[in-house]
């Protein structure tokens, strides 16, 4: 499945990953109800549905999948000063362990359906109230994810 590899180092107290976040444009075009089958089918799971904070945040216990599922988001990656991206209904991210990410703002409209790989519980860390090295200790140790969320292939790090 296409995508863009969107590399995000160390930024602050924010650790992102070695691994590079996904961008998906217009992979995952079924219905809501649909999604988390999908998803959980190619092993990511403990759905959720929802909205994205609009405070930088990140997870240092899980890789995460993001699918606008409908509306738009304009996102910050990787923590202050980050790439921007704007995010359409069936858009995906992929965001590794300890990779920022904020909603800078969203349509009314706005659902996202998250998931984490092989069901990992999940942390939230703000970079404010957050130790960097402890986080960055615990994003280190998450195993890689078995298969890609969207096209169900092996997962490859960096590919």
């Amino acid at each position: 499945m296409p995508h863009d590899r969107l590399h995000l180092p160390a930024r602050g107290r924010v650790p992102n990953n070695p691994q590079p976040a996904r961008l998906y444009r217009a992979a995952l075009t079924v219905p809501p109800a649909q999604v988390g089958a999908h998803l959980a089918a190619n092993g990511w799971t403990n759905a959720w549905q929802g909205g994205i904070y609009p405070f930088t945040h990140y997870h240092s216990t899980a890789h995460e999948v993001l699918v606008i599922a409908r509306g738009q988001a304009h996102l910050t990656l990787g923590g202050e000063g980050g790439p921007q991206v704007t995010v359409t209904a069936g858009d995906a991210l992929t965001l590794p362990a300890g990779t920022g990410h904020r909603n800078d703002g969203s349509s009314p409209d706005l659902l996202v359906i998250g998931a984490y790989a092989q069901g990992r519980d999940w942390d939230t860390c703000r970079p404010e109230t957050t130790d960097p090295q402890a986080a960055r200790t615990r994003v280190a140790q998450v195993p890689d994810p078995e298969r890609d969320p969207i096209s169900g292939d092996p997962w490859s790090a960096g590919t």
